[in-house]
């Protein structure tokens, strides 16, 4: 395979996971979710320090928290705070019945992100893209009104990875180290957490942490670590290897996987007024697309005045 097909696969196998990574989660709904997140951060971190301590890079992640002359920390801690909410409302929505909402969301996140680049970076939208937008906040008024609520799940998922790509569009650190930069500024507080709960800080009984209680429950939390470095060291791979209209495409595996999960593997409740929001996303999104597709399609290169026909000027 030439590297192209080899940046595909490397793409789709992360969508993959990431789309089927709801079911791992779920077999982790008896623990409450900040505690999972506690520990998808702790171990996150160590997989990630571990890959770089054996490629000889842990040095740049000083280097990146001291960008700007210190500015870095600051910056790479917003993108933590994003990151682990949006870690933390996913979980929160597997465990509570709310995995339809949380692949909604990762549907509306490319609109999103669109509206966020023309807000800070005054990127313009085409006419496409402003029809793609307005027909996915079309379908967030109709979930409203239909389910009486608005769609939290979806929108802060949309909004929080949203931010975070936006952040991470202005750091320098690659992937890898950015995101073990932004889980070791994390970890004091994950330990915190677990160890209110092994100490019985939160009103729970002391010992109610679920680290060490089986096996099976402790290898599952061991494995939250390369459940989310091994998609992103995929995704990374893929980025430099395939065109990004490419990768913005096979990126929508990942909702359509989470919804199939959602409805097939936990037998949620698709309503009618799911089915025409996500009809409008997925119209939404055919125009992003299309979008993004013609604005990347080479011109033809202008012909010399030699060669032009009759007629042309």
């Amino acid at each position: 395979m030439n590297e192209a097909v080899k940046g595909f696969w490397a793409m789709v196998t992360a969508c993959v996971i990431w789309g089927l990574s709801g079911l791992y989660y779920k077999m982790l709904d008896g623990m409450p979710p900040i505690e999972v997140l506690a520990h998808r951060t702790l171990w996150s971190f160590l997989f990630f320090a571990v890959i770089l301590g054996l490629k000889g890079r842990l040095g740049e992640l000083w280097i990146a928290l001291a960008e700007r002359r210190g500015r870095g920390t600051l910056v790479i801690a917003t993108a933590a705070f994003m990151i682990s909410a949006n870690w933390f409302t996913f979980i929160w929505s597997v465990h509570f019945g709310h995995a339809v909402q949380a692949s909604l969301g990762y549907y509306i996140f490319p609109l999103v992100a669109v509206v966020l680049g023309l807000i800070v970076y005054r990127e313009a939208l085409s006419t496409r893209q402003w029809m793609a937008v307005a027909l996915a906040a079309t379908a967030v008024i109709v979930l409203t009104i239909g389910l009486g609520v608005a769609p939290w799940v979806s929108l802060i998922l949309a909004a929080t990875f949203g931010t975070y790509g936006l952040i991470k569009k202005g750091l320098r650190a690659g992937p890898m180290v950015s995101v073990c930069a932004e889980v070791l500024l994390l970890s004091p507080v994950a330990l915190i957490v677990l160890w209110g709960y092994h100490a019985g800080w939160w009103g729970n009984a002391p010992g109610a942490g679920h680290f060490g209680g089986d096996w099976k429950t402790t290898l599952l939390l061991i494995f939250s670590g390369p459940l989310t470095g091994t998609p992103l060291l995929l995704f990374a791979y893929a980025a430099q290897r395939v065109r990004m209209a490419t990768v913005g495409l096979v990126q929508y595996l990942n909702p359509t996987l989470q919804f199939a999960v959602a409805t097939l593997a936990f037998g949620e409740t698709v309503t009618i007024w799911h089915a025409i929001a996500l009809g409008l996303i997925w119209t939404a999104l055919a125009l992003y697309s299309s979008a993004n597709l013609r604005m990347r399609r080479p011109q033809p290169a202008a012909q010399p005045a030699t060669q032009r026909g009759l007629g042309e000027s």
